[in-house]
């Protein structure tokens, strides 16, 4: 088997890890959130990062989950499908030395079909394409994903509607950068 995969490098822009450099696999699908967009997110999560339980869907790059990682979060559950891309998180975590990062090598849907497991933070950037926030925010809340006051950040292609949100969530905040909408939710129980 030949592997078209080609390494991407990006920069943690914040916490203990601040200025380091990590690979990643380019693979059809994979697209870090960029630094800016990080930078409004995590000043957006300032106040509820710190010893958050994190799940990030669709890890990709990592660059959600180990940007939580070095700001506080206590624990980062990183679900990717890709073998490729998987094993490069792996690798991530040890050049980290964290032991924050728990790396799934799973399909979404597949993971949210197991003994749910409540987090504070949900990072939901599921490839342009596919158009499905729609279906994971209603599979996080119905299948019990969330904790009681979980903040939800979803990424969108600019132009693409907002998705209908579960009855028990608001809309907290909601900004444009280039081709990217991103929004971060939050649950009111």
């Amino acid at each position: 088997m030949v592997n078209n995969s080609k390494a991407g490098q990006l920069r943690i822009i914040g916490g203990s890890w601040r200025g380091r450099k990590i690979d990643f696999v380019t693979e059809l699908g994979v697209r870090p959130t960029p630094d800016r967009i990080r930078e409004t997110l995590f000043n957006w999560l300032q106040t509820s990062i710190a010893d958050a339980r994190c799940l990030d869907l669709f890890s990709g790059s990592g660059a959600l989950g180990f940007e939580a990682l070095s700001r506080g979060a206590s624990e980062v559950v990183m679900v990717e499908q890709s073998v490729a891309v998987t094993r490069q998180l792996r690798v991530n975590a040890t050049l980290l030395k964290t032991d924050g990062a728990q790396i799934e090598q799973c399909n979404a849907d597949n993971y949210l079909q197991r003994a749910a497991q409540p987090f504070d933070i949900i990072f939901l950037d599921p490839p342009f394409e596919t158009g499905n926030l729609e279906h994971y925010c209603s599979q996080l809340e119905s299948n019990g994903w969330l904790a009681p006051h979980a903040q939800i950040y979803m990424e969108r292609a600019k132009g693409s509607p907002t998705p209908p949100l579960p009855a028990d969530w608001r809309l907290h905040r909601e900004k444009q950068s280039g081709k990217v909408c991103y929004a971060l939710a939050a649950r009111n129980h």
